[in-house]
């Protein structure tokens, strides 16, 4: 593993540090505009007294802290293997390029000694996942790393509610920011209530500290709602997930395939509008994330 200077000194010295998933970068979004957001994030990051880490796998070595050039090439690269839990030690034994998901995120961070960790929206159970059981490793990881996730939710394709029940199920808290409404990604409310609503970066810092002193596994989930000025309207946003769903099914598209599938079909469906959301988000996940390891590292 090799980890960037300035990262490890902050890790050792028990500065605030965030980490980043690379999916968002070589599965998420075009070139250049996945390299841009990338930059983005981490000067989020550092404008609020953090230290962003960005993970990959890059010739079989696992990076914690890419630096731009890395980020750059990562961007440009064609058939980067989009790694979980079961592809990191194949992707590292062939000396592949990979990039990190929610789930080999939340792994390699825990290895290095990160606690917090910032992305767009956390995988889940797709719809219908109750036939199929097509349910994300990251709510695996979930239950058994300890990492505290900052996310929009769970990704708009998913079924919330399902996804919200396997948490429970796992012992997975999920702390609510200033919401009473689970976050729906693209939009603010999704009808469904958390009881842990946290009003501050601090509330959530004393949360995830007490659970690390106690010796209790597994990750902390926080979900964040992306700001109302940049939410969707609720409609278009459903009918486009619904069109691209429907186009997914028809094509015979699904496993790990489906979701860059669809949420490059939703951008395409939305003229653009859902990609400009998912920046908006992840950014705004990115300050929350960076204020919360700034409190922790005073706790």
């Amino acid at each position: 593993m090799k980890i960037r200077p300035d990262v490890l000194f902050a890790i050792q010295n028990k500065l605030p540090v965030v980490a980043l998933e690379s999916t968002i970068i070589s599965h998420g979004m075009p070139y250049p505009k996945n390299v841009e957001t990338a930059l983005l994030v981490e000067e989020e990051i550092i404008k609020n007294q953090a230290t962003p880490a960005t993970i990959g796998i890059i010739d079989g070595e696992i990076v914690v802290g890419m630096t731009h050039d890395e980020i750059e090439q990562f961007g440009k690269r064609k058939g980067i293997a989009k790694v979980s839990r079961r592809d990191i030690p194949i992707v590292v034994a062939q000396k592949k390029w990979g990039a990190t998901t929610v789930a080999a995120t939340m792994i390699i961070a825990g290895m290095a000694g990160i606690e917090v960790f910032a992305t767009g929206g956390c995988g889940g159970a797709h719809r219908q996942a109750q036939q199929t059981f097509d349910i994300s490793a990251d709510l695996e990881e979930l239950q058994r790393t300890n990492v505290t996730l900052v996310s929009a939710g769970v990704k708009a394709i998913l079924d919330l509610k399902l996804t919200l029940e396997i948490l429970e199920t796992k012992g997975v808290p999920v702390l609510s920011y200033q919401s009473k409404e689970f976050a729906d990604f693209y939009t603010r409310n999704s009808g469904l209530e958390i009881e842990n609503v946290c009003n501050t970066p601090l509330e959530i810092a004393q949360i995830i500290k007490a659970k690390r002193d106690l010796k209790l596994d597994g990750g902390v989930f926080v979900s964040n709602p992306i700001p109302a000025e940049y939410a969707m309207d609720k409609e278009i946003i459903n009918n486009a997930i619904d069109k691209a769903l429907k186009m997914a099914d028809e094509k015979g598209i699904s496993g790990k395939d489906i979701t860059p599938f669809l949420l490059k079909t939703i951008v395409e469906l939305t003229n653009g509008d859902s990609l400009e959301s998912n920046i908006k988000l992840v950014l705004n996940n990115a300050k929350l994330g960076a204020e919360i390891a700034l409190e922790l590292s005073k706790l």
